[in-house]
């Protein structure tokens, strides 16, 4: 079977002449008849070439078919010798290439000294990988290998199990609404909150996690999570929720009071029995979302007041509307994620829907701003001086709905992104303070 003109070509670069008189020999057993083969092999003083000349340049073209031919198929890791080499050294490797110049054809001349370089050429071409040793490092790839836990390790993988970075805007919004509250501010429930707010929050993201492994196992965004990779058990998981939850709810009950815990195990259900799994059954997971996202700042409400009044209900609105701005561009720029992942979101089933969203609540916060002097819950300064934000994001918003592009709702959600902070900044500083009433004055109800 003839070769190639490519191996041909690689074999000629990679020997020399020696190539070329081998190349020279299979093209003329190739056009001529099998009748006149043999005269192949004599030269111009009609002297034979020995058969042990004809089985040199025979493994040499095996040696050098065979590792082109794994060069094309992939990368040689670390290779080793071929059998011809070994079995044959540099000198007999020269007397028989003498020997094969002596007899070569007239019109191909050989040197008459080989180079160093050419040899070195031939052994590098005549080097293939060992079936043995790839064999081997297959089957070692394919096998199952357990990662094994180490105890540095385990404090960054329960902070990504337990979305520290959420937990932690949380925990600031709880400490947003403690504050706001017309009552002195009492230093150990205002700790006994953050600590139990925080663990709830760790708990409901554990168990979230937990149960969406096998779609964030398909989106980009989310494939690098500790139980997507393995870096943790499922039972581990479970415990460290059970863990956070059973402490934190503890916390909120029993150290602060008995609003406060109920409204945190209230929220833990709703975010893991509720938002998680109509995630993947109707948009209205959206709405469901926002809700756990408002529910914090109440909290930290009703742990400064003990009761649940017009001013929790007002910055309960205020996150609730920022959270659909936030979120929807966030979501825009994650729709082919969130399609291969099989969640149903406004981004992707209904677009339009998600921009006139967007919208809506950026204008939504504007008359939120409004009503908190109304409540009694800032100053009338407070509707003047938070304008000029709201209308940058309301704007940010406008300009998402009418591009829907991902530059606009990148925008749109690095602005959220500073928007919610300020805001509380200046209903902290346009807070009301308390009045002189025996109930402001007796702290924080128990």
């Amino acid at each position: 079977m003839a070769a190639s003109p490519r191996t041909l070509s690689s074999r000629l670069l990679l020997t020399g002449r020696a190539g070329g008189g081998m190349w020279y020999l299979e093209r003329r057993a190739v056009q001529a008849p099998p009748c006149k083969f043999m005269r192949l092999f004599r030269n111009a003083s009609k002297e034979w070439i020995t058969f042990q000349h004809f089985r040199f340049l025979k493994r040499l073209y095996v040696t050098q078919l065979h590792s082109s031919l794994n060069q094309q198929v992939k990368p040689k890791p670390e290779a080793v010798v071929s059998p011809f080499l070994e079995n044959t050294s540099s000198v007999e490797a020269k007397a028989e290439m003498e020997a094969v110049r002596a007899h070569s054809p007239p019109g191909l001349t050989l040197p008459l000294k080989p180079r160093g370089e050419e040899l070195v050429e031939v052994e590098c071409a005549s080097v293939v990988e060992s079936p043995i040793d790839v064999g081997e490092t297959t089957r070692e790839e394919k096998q199952w290998k357990e990662m094994k836990l180490r105890m540095d390790d385990l404090p960054g993988i329960l902070a990504r199990l337990s979305k520290i970075k959420l937990t932690a805007l949380v925990v600031s919004t709880t400490s947003a609404g403690f504050a706001l509250a017309p009552v002195p501010f009492h230093w150990p429930c205002f700790l006994l909150t953050s600590l139990g707010t925080g663990l709830a929050s760790c708990a409901a993201n554990s168990i979230n996690q937990f149960f969406e492994v096998p779609f964030d196992s398909n989106m980009n965004r989310t494939k690098n999570r500790p139980l997507v990779r393995g870096q943790i058990s499922p039972l581990l998981a479970v415990s460290f929720a059970t863990c956070c939850a059973v402490p934190g709810v503890a916390l909120l009950t029993w150290g602060v009071n008995p609003l406060t815990g109920a409204l945190g195990v209230f929220n833990i259900f709703l975010y893991t029995c509720c938002y998680t799994p109509l995630k993947r059954i109707s948009i209205a997971n959206t709405w469901v979302g926002a809700v756990v996202g408002a529910i914090p700042p109440v909290m930290g409400w009703t742990a400064a007041t003990g009761s649940l009044d017009a001013g929790a209900l007002l910055l309960g609105g205020i996150l609730y509307s920022w959270q659909f701005p936030h979120f929807n561009a966030l979501s825009w720029g994650l729709r082919e994620d969130y399609s291969r992942g099989g969640y149903c979101m406004m981004s992707v089933t209904h677009p339009g829907l998600c921009r006139r969203v967007a919208l809506r609540h950026c204008l939504a916060l504007i008359a939120l701003s409004a009503a908190a002097p109304a409540l009694d819950v800032t100053s009338w300064a407070f509707p003047a001086i938070s304008l000029p934000i709201n209308l940058y994001i309301s704007y940010l918003a406008f300009r998402f709905y009418k591009d829907a592009d991902r530059k606009s709702s990148r925008k749109l959600f690095f602005c959220s992104l500073w928007h919610l902070p300020l805001l509380l900044l200046l209903l902290l500083t346009c807070k009301r303070r308390a009045s002189g009433s025996p109930e402001a004055e007796a702290g924080p109800a128990s």
